[in-house]
C-alpha cells in the first residue's frame, strides 16, 4: 500500500471557487520513498471543502522542472 505526504504546497484561486495547488510531495510504499511535484486544479464546495478534478505530476527533476518553466512563459507570450 502506498500512502501519501505533502511536505509542502502553496495554492493560487482563480475564478469561480477554483484552485490551482503546486505541492512537493512523497509517496511512501515498502519498496521505498519517491518525492515529486503534483499540479493540481480543482474547486471549493460551498461548504467549504477542496474538490479536486486534475493532476499530474513531474519528478524532482531540475532539467524537466526548468523545461516546464521556460515552456510555460514562452507558450503564455504567443
Amino acid at each position: 500500500m502506498v500512502s501519501f505526504e505533502t511536505i509542502k504546497s502553496e495554492e493560487i484561486k482563480f475564478g469561480n471557487n477554483n484552485f490551482l495547488e503546486i505541492a512537493k510531495k512523497k509517496a511512501v510504499s515498502e519498496e521505498g520513498e519517491n518525492t515529486f511535484l503534483s499540479v493540481s486544479r480543482g474547486f471549493v464546495t460551498p461548504s467549504g471543502e477542496k474538490r479536486y478534478r486534475k493532476s499530474f505530476t513531474v519528478p524532482l527533476d531540475d532539467s524537466v522542472i526548468d523545461f516546464i518553466v521556460h515552456k510555460l512563459k514562452e507558450i503564455s507570450k504567443d
